[in-house]
């Protein structure tokens, strides 16, 4: 399998990493043995080799700056644009790990299209490309006969959306309700033990768990992504953003935290997703509520089903190897559902 990857930050380098250290487990196990062939960053460089990159020069040039310094080899190219890469590598996928962008999915849609139309599969961690354009980019990929895998978008690599679509196929799935962005849950979590909000953001802007502009997690945006693409894919409802009921955990006071223990509730900031709509907002739910017992920056979900009634998944929702586990899973998917077929 040649792999193109359009982003190479933590995730991407995650992924590396995690290809590097499992690489024979996989090749042994799974017959799976990926060869890194373009890397293309906004502004850290890029390379393409047809005849291969080396996991190790990639991750140590981003330690040492950015792709300009890896060595020089045979057949290197650098400092093609991402679409270059994608015409000329000759790749059977694309990962896509680039910034998400809510307003218009870009510079990643055009990147997703490209390569599904240069017949490549497309695995992304990507949210914008999904919440925004599902329908458009699921006909191309039928259309080719191409995977589309985004299991990473939603809750890194805890198998969130295959638990839904795969384990869950044979239930109706009447709502999901879940906790799906860290940093409101580390954040609500601090509150109760007695931090205010303004010091429980400050603390998870230290450890790296909100940016320094934290509005698209404590807002409400982040998780309201996450369950457009739960709607649209578990679902089948497509949502946009101003479909949804959004808001945030910013006004939450120490005093409304007491007072739900008092009455034995917790705060949680909750994605709710039923085939009528959906809604992103903070919400008191009974401490015998299993997402409740979800603290810090781990996420969960709840689905509702007519055979099973409540089944819940908890696990990480970020982190470099984590998501880039999301992201390996989808390519073990492609593997043995696609290119194991090869003649």
């Amino acid at each position: 399998m040649k792999l193109v990857m359009i982003g190479f930050g933590v995730v991407g380098q995650g992924l590396a990493e995690i290809l590097r250290a499992k690489r024979d487990d996989l090749q042994t196990r799974h017959g799976f043995a990926p060869t890194i062939v373009g890397v293309a960053t906004r502004s850290r460089g890029s390379l393409l080799r047809l005849d291969g990159l080396d996991p190790d020069g990639l991750l140590a040039a981003m330690l040492s700056g950015g792709l300009d310094a890896y060595p020089d080899a045979a057949g290197l190219e650098r400092g093609l644009l991402p679409q270059d890469i994608l015409t000329a590598s000759g790749a059977d996928v694309m990962v896509e790990t680039s910034y998400t962008n809510l307003d218009t999915a870009q510079p990643a849609l055009d990147y997703c299209r490209a390569a599904l139309n240069a017949n490549m599969h497309v695995v992304m961690a990507n949210k914008g490309p999904v919440a925004l354009a599902y329908d458009e980019l699921a006909e191309l990929a039928a259309r080719h006969g191409k995977h589309l895998g985004f299991e990473a978008t939603v809750m890194a690599g805890t198998p969130s959306l295959r638990l839904a679509l795969n384990a869950l196929a044979g239930c109706e799935i009447r709502e999901a309700r879940g906790i799906l962005n860290g940093t409101t849950n580390y954040i609500l979590t601090e509150m109760e033990s007695g931090m205010s909000y303004a010091n429980a953001l400050a603390q998870a802007q230290a450890l790296g768990y909100a940016e320094a502009d934290p509005g698209g997690d404590v807002d409400g945006w982040d998780a309201a992504a996450k369950a457009l693409i739960v709607a649209r894919a578990v679902f089948g409802v497509p949502l946009s953003l101003s479909d949804l009921d959004v808001s945030g955990i910013s006004a939450i006071t120490p005093e409304d935290v007491a007072a739900a223990r008092a009455a034995g509730e917790r705060w949680k900031l909750i994605a709710h997703v039923t085939l009528e709509g959906g809604s992103v907002r903070a919400q008191r739910i009974p401490i015998s509520h299993p997402l409740a017992g979800v603290s810090g920056p781990t996420n969960a979900i709840t689905y509702t089903t007519d055979l099973l009634g409540d089944v819940t998944l908890v696990g990480p929702g970020a982190g470099r190897q984590q998501t880039g586990f999301g992201l390996l899973a989808d390519l073990l998917d492609i593997q043995r559902d696609h290119l194991s077929r090869k003649p």
